[in-house]
């Protein structure tokens, strides 16, 4: 995407006509302004030529965003930061301030010598010419010095694209070219020495309308301009963080460098209270790093070699040196800002309802003032109280209001959610997280840490639980199996010494084997013995006197070969695999020395983020390669609705199409064969310690890694939400209801009619009250749970009720799950199949109705016998 910065925009029928001279250009995909910021972002091939003479011919500026410097890193996002610097309120106040100069005293002679006779120089004393003369010149001043309404007003009019600016220009303009026509028939009456005639149309001025109208839209603008300047409050934040400098090893020594020169690959070293400079790794040193600028986590996380840092990261204690690995543009902090960029340059669906009213919104209300001139001058009244009615229309209408009801609001949702680790990619996004029905959790890494720790020790007779870990810790130092490292990760966090092992050989079968040379921590070299529990182990491994003490470890097939196990070992086996876990047997010479059970533990944060997704009316679905008894078990102890097992790496985008069918659907996942499942789901959401890819698939990232910002990432949708809808109905609303008024329409049966001055500064309030409607969610708590709404659509609830279970006499294993689910899921009317041999069930999800009998066949014809069906 193309990003623009465009000028000359006042209101959404501004940003309305670019977008639309844009949108005709070949080679445009899509094409989104926003008012908020003054930026465009385009898609497609049209070249920044192309476009920006497009711009220009519809009556504005633009530029190609960043032309200005092609510097990388900090010059870069200098660039940005001055681009979002609130420059339009300076100069808004210091309009604002002179237009006070001239409107006091005209005021003054207006109202206050004219309604309340208050005391004026005696030359002016009863020269009422003198007055509209004075009157004349200070509005002329106040004029000149708003003279970008008139400018931008008039030259909207000429390229056809009326904008509120126009509004303001005519208004004010009709009210000094009518004042100015008084005044000259006031002279004509003064001539005539009619003095009834010049008193007559001293009543006719209305130059302190048209001053007072300039001066309430400015204070209208600079209070909105503030107010939007706050809502990018969380992306200029960002850009400050970026370091400016970074301390480089270069030959030896250390250089202290602007942060462009840094290179892939460069040394560098951070001391405590510095901030990192680039992402990179850790060669050297230990420190605690606060990270909360980042991820919004305020507990700072250890450092250690090998670890990743992050630019923007604060080293709190110890000397870092790292290398760097990712820089510039690629950076995790550069990252961050490009998405709260992109999410700011696009436009939410909701953004089109008001899109299409703001087009024809200006040429509608000129129109209507038009007709309300007319018809009051038609029903009999004076010209001044016609244009009075006309005027009021004019200035009171605010299609501003409805150009920032959205934008103003997303911009905030996202400031909150940067703030918080949770990045929104684009304003579509933001809006449609939270219509979400159905949620799709990847199990290994999302709902689970998708690293296997030790969870039981169950040691045969005779044998210490840390005399069985010494001995598998001896076997499975040699081996890289993910189950190994949980047992060596077990066995050094309780400080134990692995025994040197030699004809160390992976068997088929799921096996190893090795020869224990030394039980004798002293003959070991392994020092000193680690208590009383550890020797007790040493004397169970007693040394075979010619060939050294055997040991295997394995699955109960493999052991069961070499060892007996015993039926109460098969049954805690059979007890801790219903609990997810993977039970690991060992034995030395011949006889079992125990069972160690690895299970992937789930995250302490899972089975609370899950119950309060369910609170909020969301089924929560569990996806996972496992087969179907230890998911379930994963399932169970993380309190899913669902649990899909088995699915292959290339079948979760199937099982999310599926899914789909039956509602809106999110996926969350972080690895690389989750990125065509997220790419799938109506809204992909990525676990931001996953892989680079799924990350890039997904349309929001929770850079904290917790499934808990998953409930969260859709509680603040849903309240972004909500705030546009409040934005929307006070735009449409105070529009609807000011503009009758205005026209003068309660006039005859209320005696209700609206001074210009008043319209204008309701014009102004409108705008201000939108903005600052949205900067409220700046406080929204976003894990706040005591206002989650159930939110279930009827066609979630009867898709859910279209379950059926079949009891199926036959299946052996997983191949005969396989063919069930493939027959099943073969039907037209089933979604999905999950297929359970141990259970012999199958429970079938339809998207229609189907014949029991239909079923049915469809397993028999695979020689299975199907004994009931319910549901």
């Amino acid at each position: 995407m193309e990003q623009y910065t465009v000028t000359g925009m006042s209101c959404a029928a501004c940003s309305a006509r670019v977008e639309k001279a844009v949108d005709g250009l070949p080679g445009v995909q899509s094409c989104s302004v926003s008012l908020l910021t003054n930026s465009m972002g385009v898609e497609g091939t049209a070249s920044p030529s192309d476009v920006i003479a497009a711009v220009e011919a519809a009556g504005y500026g633009a530029a190609l965003k960043g032309a200005e410097t092609k510097a990388p890193g900090a010059a870069k996002a200098a660039a940005e930061e001055e681009f979002l610097k609130d420059h339009e309120t300076p100069v808004l106040k210091q309009r604002l301030v002179s237009s006070l100069v001239f409107l006091v005293p005209l005021m003054y002679l207006s109202m206050g010598h004219m309604m309340w006779n208050w005391p004026v120089p005696g030359f002016l004393a009863g020269n009422h010419v003198a007055m509209g003369l004075i009157q004349l010149l200070f509005t002329g001043i106040i004029m000149v010095i708003n003279q970008k309404f008139f400018i931008g007003g008039f030259r909207g009019l000429l390229h056809r694209a009326p904008n509120m600016d126009t509004l303001v220009a005519l208004g004010a303009g009709a009210a000094f070219v009518y004042s100015t026509y008084a005044l000259f028939a006031m002279t004509d009456a003064q001539m005539r020495m009619d003095q009834a005639g010049v008193m007559s149309y001293m009543h006719e001025f209305y130059f302190e309308s048209a001053a007072m109208i300039l001066t309430l839209i400015t204070v209208g603008k600079m209070l909105e301009a503030r107010s939007k300047g706050k809502t990018t409050d969380a992306l200029k934040n960002l850009m400050k963080l970026a370091p400016k400098t970074a301390v480089v090893l270069r030959d030896g020594a250390e250089t202290e460098v602007s942060i462009d020169q840094v290179q892939k690959g460069d040394l560098f070293v951070v001391r405590p209270g510095e901030n990192i400079p680039v992402d990179g790794v850790v060669l050297e040193g230990s420190s605690a790093v606060n990270e909360s600028a980042l991820t919004g986590e305020s507990i700072p996380v250890d450092k250690a070699e090998g670890d990743g840092v992050s630019a923007a990261t604060l080293n709190q204690s110890g000397f870092l040196k790292c290398q760097a690995t990712r820089v510039g543009e690629d950076t995790t902090l550069s990252q961050i800002i490009q998405m709260v960029s992109d999410a700011a340059a696009t436009k939410a669906p909701i953004a089109k309802v008001a899109d299409k009213v703001s087009g024809v919104f200006v040429p509608a209300v000129i129109v209507i003032a038009l007709l309300t001139t007319l018809v009051w001058l038609i029903a009999g009244e004076g010209i001044g109280f016609a244009l009075a009615r006309g005027i009021s229309v004019l200035v009171i209408s605010c299609p501003c209001a409805l150009g920032l009801a959205t934008p103003v609001a997303i911009m905030v949702g996202n400031g909150v959610g940067a703030r918080n680790g949770i990045m929104f990619k684009t304003a579509v996004s933001l809006e449609e997280t939270g219509k979400m029905e159905i949620v799709a959790l990847d199990k290994t890494g999302t709902i689970t840490k998708g690293e296997p720790k030790v969870t039981d020790l169950i040691p045969a007779e005779g044998i210490s639980k840390t005399g069985l870990l010494e001995l598998a810790y001896s076997l499975e130092q040699k081996s890289e199996h993910p189950l190994a490292r949980a047992i060596l990760a077990e066995a050094e966090e309780r400080g134990l010494k692995a025994l040197q092992v030699s004809d160390f050989e992976a068997l088929p079968g799921n096996g190893l084997s090795a020869v224990l040379q030394h039980v004798d921590g002293e003959k070991n070299g392994d020092g000193a013995k680690s208590g009383q529990d550890r020797t007790s182990g040493e004397a169970d491994l007693q040394k075979d006197e010619t060939k050294g003490c055997v040991l295997k470890g394995g699955n109960l097939n493999f052991i069961g070969q070499y060892a007996e196990v015993t039926d109460s070992m098969r049954r805690q086996a059979e007890h801790l695999a219903e609990e997810g876990k993977t039970p690991l047997f060992f034995s030395r010479n011949g006889q079992l020395a125990g069972i160690i059970a690895v299970a992937d533990v789930i995250k302490e944060d899972s089975p609370r983020a899950i119950k309060e997704l369910q609170n909020m009316g969301i089924r929560v679905v569990m996806l996972t390669g496992d087969n179907e008894r230890t998911a379930r078990a994963i399932g169970r102890q993380a309190g899913v609705d669902e649990v899909i097992a088995g699915v292959l790496p290339d079948g979760k985008e199937s099982v999310i199409r599926s899914l789909k069918g039956k509602g809106k659907t999110a996926m969350v996942g972080d690895g690389i064969n989750d990125a065509p499942a997220l790419t799938r789901a109506d809204m992909g959401i990525a676990i931001g310690a996953g892989t680079d890819i799924a990350i890039d698939a997904a349309d929001v990232v929770l850079m904290k890694s917790r499934l808990s910002d998953v409930p969260a990432a859709i509680r603040l949708s849903r309240a972004a939400l909500k705030n546009i809808h409040e934005n929307l109905f006070w735009a449409f609303f105070y529009n609807v209801i000011g503009i009758p008024l205005a026209a003068g329409i309660w006039f005859p049966v209320f005696g209700l009619k609206l001074n210009p001055m008043f319209g204008a500064a309701a014009m102004s309030l409108s705008s201000f009250c939108v903005v600052t409607n949205a900067l409220r969610l700046n406080w929204f708590k976003i894990h706040d749970t005591r206002k989650d709404k159930k939110v279930r659509s009827k066609r979630k609830q009867e898709v859910t009720a279209m379950e059926r279970t079949m009891k199926i006499e036959g299946m052996m294993c997983g191949h005969c799950e396989a063919a069930v689910k493939k027959c099943l899921e073969a039907l037209p009317e089933v979604d999905a199949a999950q297929v359970s041999h141990e259970a012999g069930t199958a429970v079938v999800t339809l998207n229609a109705e189907i014949a029991n009998d239909v079923l049915k066949k469809a397993v028999e014809d695979q020689d299975y016998k199907v004994l009931e069906i319910n549901g």
